[in-house]
């Protein structure tokens, strides 16, 4: 355990952005299975679905949920996906 003043904050912040990242990260993952369920099923709004899921990883990219070439590889699988 930590000893030190800083090291007990730096464990609370690690503790609070570890707790955000798995929330953002479980996120994408269910929008990934919306965009495969929409494609599957025919649905009509698929591409907005598609788009909105696209700005959700670039969104985590950003903010350092997910490495810049980790959101590229995913947002490229789907595109690839929606376009076979």
């Amino acid at each position: 355990m930590a000893n030190h003043k800083s090291a007990k904050k730096r464990a609370k912040q690690s503790q609070v952005r570890r707790l955000r990242n798995r929330s953002v990260k479980t996120t994408l993952k269910n929008m990934e299975k919306k965009v495969r369920a929409a494609k599957e099923a025919g649905d009509d709004n698929r591409d907005e679905i598609l788009r909105k899921t696209q700005s959700a990883i670039h969104k985590a990219a950003k903010k350092g949920v997910l490495h810049k070439k980790t959101a590229s590889r995913k947002i490229s699988r789907l595109f690839k996906f929606m376009n076979t």
